[in-house]
């Protein structure tokens, strides 16, 4: 066995749009397919995050691909940690307090009308 270090790969999704499914072999040498639906017609496709421009750029040359859209997943901050158990979790920043104003309205029922 080979005692190499495990190396985590910067992954990125992109999800196709597509006009037909039938061309769904010609998508799986581009990256790991992970889902496919059917139903509205898109795949989701995970492709190495050095290569995503490349690989975004033929997909879109593809004549059965409608548009590519890039997950901005690994772009959001994930780490939550300072906000859960604290209070700041539970208070609404710059929040104006709205004054309710009662209006004088007349119910009318549907047999006097």
């Amino acid at each position: 066995m080979d005692n190499s270090e495990f190396i985590v790969q910067k992954r990125r999704g992109l999800i196709v749009w597509v006009y037909s499914l039938k061309q769904l072999k010609n998508l799986k040498r581009h990256g790991l397919i992970h889902y496919v639906s059917r139903k509205l017609k898109y795949v989701v496709l995970y492709v190495n995050e050095d290569d995503v421009d490349e690989i975004e750029n033929k997909l879109a040359a593809l004549h059965f691909v409608r548009r590519v859209e890039r997950s901005y997943r690994p772009d959001i901050e994930m780490n939550f940690a300072d906000r859960i158990g604290t209070k700041a979790a539970y208070q609404v920043k710059d929040e104006e307090e709205l004054d309710v104003v009662e209006a004088n309205t007349k119910i009318r029922l549907a047999e006097t009308v």
